[in-house]
């Protein structure tokens, strides 16, 4: 019997696949490629034999290597979990390692979430759905509630099949999104208690081997190790924070009581010297390494304030904010609010609450003194408004007293409220029979008939003839708009008072301004100031009011008389002069007290057409007599030109010039209404010698 050669021994060619390794599907070959030779039974027996063999130590090795991966996974999370320093990037770790080693398309990892009573998800690898990788699961809801219920692994090979588990609307959406089909999931046990859920998924059925629930049990076992130390160093923490926090309070208590002692000195210094609510907010702030803000009533947040106010003591509000309600008498002045502080010391709330007292001293100081300066401005302008026979030079002295210059161009405004439920004020003019003055806070005015006019801060108006006293909250308006209006006297260096139910001003005419712009802008800011509609007509300007006071209360009746008018046209919380109404302004403006009868046409003439008149007047020019030929010839140069027996180009060119005069709108419907009612008042005034 022949001896076989080495290479023929059936053994030698699964040793080559199995030193290099080579796929399962290779072991076939060389049975087939002996059967392919027919080679005999014998050696076709023994390839057989040597392939099964050969399969077998290969799955041996294969096992080996996946062991001394697992090992080596597993030890690598242990020597992680020895060095925790960030427990997102331990339980990543743990979820790829999972997932890399039982070759799952998916690896994910739930905690349970105590305070909200459901479970959320933590880590996932793998996952592409967005709507997967927020779920939220109920406690019992899904494998992972019947993982989390009985403390045990479980897998499924069919997750839509699987009528073990409760199924949910939300969390079977989820799973679809991500395309999921078989899942193992192993409990994450802390104690007796569980905490959470490990997974590895697939996206095709799957049966997941003993072996491999084992070793993702141990990941999970991992997982659920370095969760509780993350809470213990937590805890740590947070413990060693507390005694810091402690020792620096201990170390700090003696800063504390001198800076308590320092912001006294500082604060007793403000009041001798007179400073004011923002040199107290600095104080403090420098005191209490923070900022301060002084806030008016209507700005600070209300329900801090009404705490303080009925504690009496400093409040938090939000995480780092403190109020301290400054208050005088019951009534509420503003509140101090110290920012950047989430905890504060005793003796540093006491002092934010004793500049919250010296802060209310001194706004009810600054209170009376501006009382007493708009009472003395009132007093001024209802000088000029009853007495114009007053010396001048006393007028401005005291106007210079004032801040005033009185010599300036001034407009007359009268101001009135138009707050829901408030009486119509009276819109007569002058100072009817019964009239009764006064500029004192709490002057009360009462007249049987005729207007009502007063200063004070207290004032009671009557709003008609025969009104018997205004609501309480009718005079409350007043009062607010008479405050508004004299603290905007007081910045703009001019003159308020409380007159007939509203308000008039006497405010200086800024070189380039209008009267009707003024108007409107005063409209807008007493409104603004008062939350309310506020109604403003004006007079056209008084050059020197020192000089001619006697035009003061002329221009007081024509603001009046606007005033009215804007009410009457609809046009309530506006602002406007007699000039913003064309024409009506003749009806509204009328003639003023003591002027010669016709001043009022004139001037709406002068207005309209008098740079046109002016300019004939100088040049010798026959411009105002085209005007009136051609608006005669309905607005037709050739039918102007045979009215005029002149060249049409004369006419063009007379017409350019008006249109230079008047400006580019002049043929527009509206101004060549008025430009035409201006001819006509010119051609009969002319006529009778005016």
């Amino acid at each position: 019997m022949p001896v076989p050669m080495p290479d023929d021994r059936p053994e030698n060619p699964y040793l080559e696949l199995l030193a290099r390794g080579a796929p399962a599907e290779a072991y076939e070959r060389p049975v087939l490629r002996a059967r392919a030779d027919k080679a005999p039974a014998d050696r076709l027996a023994a390839l057989e034999a040597a392939k099964l063999l050969a399969l077998r130590v290969r799955g041996e090795l294969e096992g080996r290597r996946r062991r001394e991966a697992e090992l080596s996974a597993l030890f690598e999370t242990a020597h992680d979990l020895a060095g925790l320093r960030d427990l997102d990037a331990v339980l990543q770790a743990i979820v790829q390692r999972a997932r890399s080693l039982l070759g799952t398309e998916v690896a994910y990892l739930t905690l349970n979430d105590p305070t909200a009573g459901d479970t959320y998800m933590r880590v996932t690898d793998g996952s592409v759905s967005a709507r997967f990788q927020q779920l939220r699961l109920g406690m019992g809801e899904g494998l992972g509630g019947l993982v989390a219920q009985t403390a045990r692994p479980y897998v499924t090979e069919s997750y839509f099949h699987d009528p073990r588990f409760q199924h949910t609307h939300a969390i079977d959406a989820g799973v679809r999104d991500e395309g999921l089909v078989a899942i193992l999931g192993v409990p994450l046990l802390l104690g007796s208690g569980v905490i959470g859920v490990l997974f590895a998924a697939d996206r095709r059925a799957r049966v997941f081997e003993r072996e491999q629930i084992a070793l993702v049990g141990s990941f999970a076992a991992h997982a659920a190790v370095a969760i509780d130390t993350a809470h213990l160093l937590a805890e740590t923490r947070t413990a060693l924070a507390e005694l810091e926090a402690a020792n620096e309070i201990i170390r700090d208590r003696s800063r504390v009581i001198e800076r308590a002692s320092d912001v006294h000195d500082r604060l007793t210094e403000l009041v001798l010297r007179g400073g004011g609510v923002h040199d107290v907010a600095d104080a403090v702030a420098e005191v209490l390494s923070g900022s301060v803000e002084f806030l008016e009533a209507d700005e600070a947040p209300a329900a801090a304030v009404d705490r303080s106010r009925a504690d009496g003591h400093a409040v938090r509000d939000g995480e780092e904010d403190w109020v301290a309600a400054v208050s005088a008498g019951g009534e509420l002045l503003g509140a101090l609010v110290l920012r950047g502080h989430s905890r504060l010391d005793p003796v540093d709330q006491r002092t934010l609450e004793r500049a919250a007292m010296v802060t209310s001293l001194l706004q009810l100081a600054r209170r009376s003194a501006g009382e007493a300066e708009q009472r003395v401005r009132g007093e001024l302008l209802d000088d000029l408004l009853d007495a114009p026979d007053r010396e001048p030079r006393l007028l401005r002295e005291r106007a210079a007293r004032l801040q005033a210059d009185l010599d300036t161009p001034h407009v007359v405004l009268a101001a009135g409220i138009e707050a829901p439920g408030m009486g119509t004020p009276t819109t007569g003019s002058g100072n009817a029979h019964g009239t009764t003055y006064g500029s004192g806070p709490g002057t009360t005015h009462g007249a049987t008939h005729g207007t009502t006019h007063g200063s004070g801060p207290g004032s009671t108006f009557s709003t008609s003839s025969t009104s018997s006293g205004a609501p309480a909250e009718d005079a409350a308006g007043r009062r607010r708009l008479w405050s508004a209006a004299s603290h905007l006297a007081a910045t703009r260096h001019g003159l308020a008072a409380a007159r007939d139910g509203g308000t008039v001003l006497l405010l200086p005419l800024a070189e380039g301004d209008t009267a009707d712009a003024l108007a409107r802008r005063t409209a807008r800011q007493l409104g603004t100031a008062v939350h309310a509609a506020v109604t403003v007509g004006a007079s056209a300007p008084v050059p020197a009011p020192a000089a001619r006071p006697g035009e003061v209360a002329a221009g007081y009746a024509e603001a009046r008389r606007c005033l009215a008018a804007l009410r009457v046209l609809g046009r309530a919380g506006q602002g406007a002069a007699a000039e913003d109404f064309g024409f009506l302004g003749l009806l509204l403006a009328g003639t003023r007290e003591g002027a010669p009868d016709g001043t009022g046409v004139q001037d709406f003439v002068q207005r309209t057409v008098g740079a046109v008149v002016d300019y004939d007047e100088r040049r010798g020019t026959e411009l105002i007599r085209t005007l009136d030929a051609y608006f005669a010839g309905g607005m037709s140069p050739a039918r102007t030109k045979d009215a005029l027996h002149v060249h049409v180009n004369t006419v063009a060119q007379r017409l350019e010039r008006v249109g230079r005069l008047l400006g580019p709108d002049w043929q527009s419907p509206a101004r060549s209404l008025e430009i035409q009612l201006a001819l006509r008042l010119h051609r009969l005034t002319s006529a009778v010698g005016y």
